[in-house]
């Protein structure tokens, strides 16, 4: 159940010693116990979850399997996943709003006015800030019925896609939104959106475990996701499809991680928020900004930031303790990332649950094991040491 490899996280201690370890293992019993039985109902073959408090880990495990076949193997902490849609909150946004921070665009300019093809088909209304929050009409994803195949060809046709909506007029979560933030991305910097990342995101965070096309040298440690049109194991290939007809490094999906590099990645995002130092390359501003309600209707029931969920009906990652007002993100393949800055805490969960089937679901465990953090996190202000007594 405990890692082994890089045991104690950069800045990021783990408690684990005397009476206290005890009494934190103890009320936070219940989240193991919830995610093996998520693992012996078929919900998914394995998981790995963390969960960070006051600048230390409280709390992780790794559960189940990280591959069923060809041959099962047991799931480990430094297990490296597809993280699916969490490429859009843990690269894409962020370069986007490091390249605003530069100046290069104002958040409510028009799309089109940097990608004119992109103002086709009653697009010209669309705005960089309706992208980050999903109202800008477009539709979920590119129509894969054709058979097309290339980055090139994929631009062409969000740049031919229409509206489903009017601009600004309703939440529509799209993956179409964030292939056009990684556009801009690489237009602005004048980089691939994965050496960008690599740059300015990974390499000041120093992980070392994140990113891109991940080599053959990793496969023996990533989780399998499907098998693919062709009848072949997806490992270390993403599992998304329209970001695999790009080459795999789109700005919807491509990510691969591993735990380790999740809660370094959490808990620097955490300590930027709370203007205490970190490698983290926003401004505090900035991600102060990306976590604020930024829909762009009064009143608007969907609420989303930046790029991050704040409450809408992909928020069950949030559970049932943690305020609205927290904030996240899930990806497809049975990812979520989960902060609540009001009490410096963060709850990570990495599975393969579409593994080898797509019949997993992780949707109530994903609530489950935030509502049994909040409620450990809350039980006692004692169970949990404070921030100073950590070496950062």
């Amino acid at each position: 159940m405990w890692p082994g490899r890089r045991a104690v996280l950069a800045g990021l201690p783990l408690l684990v010693a005397g009476c206290a370890a005890r009494g934190r293992e103890d009320r936070f019993a219940a989240i193991g116990a919830r995610v093996r039985r998520a693992v012996a109902e078929g919900k998914t073959p394995g998981a790995v979850v963390a969960v960070g408090h006051g600048g230390a880990l409280v709390y992780q495990g790794a559960f189940g399997s990280r591959a069923l076949v060809p041959e099962r193997l047991p799931m480990r902490w430094d297990t490296e996943f597809d993280m699916a849609s969490l490429t859009k909150v843990l690269v894409t946004a962020p370069c986007v709003m490091r390249l605003w921070e530069e100046g290069f665009f104002r958040l409510d300019d028009p799309v089109a006015r940097y990608w004119p093809e992109f103002g086709a088909n009653g697009k010209s209304g669309v705005t960089i800030r309706m992208l980050l929050t999903h109202y800008s009409g477009l539709p979920p994803d590119l129509d894969l019925k054709e058979a097309w195949s290339g980055k090139a060809a994929a631009l062409d046709r969000v740049a031919a896609s229409g509206l489903d909506h009017a601009p600004g007029t309703r939440f529509v979560y799209s993956d179409i939104n964030f292939i056009t933030l990684g556009v801009l991305v690489e237009r602005f910097s004048g980089q691939p959106l994965q050496d960008y990342a690599r740059e300015m995101l990974f390499a000041p965070m120093r992980l070392s475990r994140t990113r891109f096309l991940p080599p053959d040298a990793w496969k023996p440690t990533i989780a399998p996701t499907q098998y693919d049109e062709r009848g072949v194991l997806l490992q270390g290939v993403v599992h998304d499809p329209t970001a695999r007809r790009m080459g795999g490094v789109a700005g919807h999906a491509g990510l691969f991680s591993d735990m380790h590099d999740v809660c370094v990645y959490a808990q620097a995002l955490l300590d930027r928020l709370a203007g205490r130092p970190s490698p983290y390359p926003l401004r505090q501003a900035t991600l102060k900004l990306m976590t604020t309600p930024q829909q762009p209707l009064a009143g608007a029931q969907d609420l989303r930031g930046l790029g991050w969920d704040i409450a809408t009906h992909y928020s069950s990652p949030r559970g049932t303790v943690f305020p609205v007002g927290s904030f996240g993100h899930t990806g497809f393949t049975g990812t979520s990332l989960w902060f609540d800055p009001g009490s410096g805490s963060f709850v990570a969960i990495l599975t393969n649950r579409v593994h080898p089937d797509g019949k997993g679901n992780v949707i109530a465990l994903r609530r489950d094991v935030a509502t049994l953090a909040g409620e450990a996190l809350r039980e006692s202000e004692a169970g949990v040491s404070r921030p100073e007594a950590l070496d950062r």
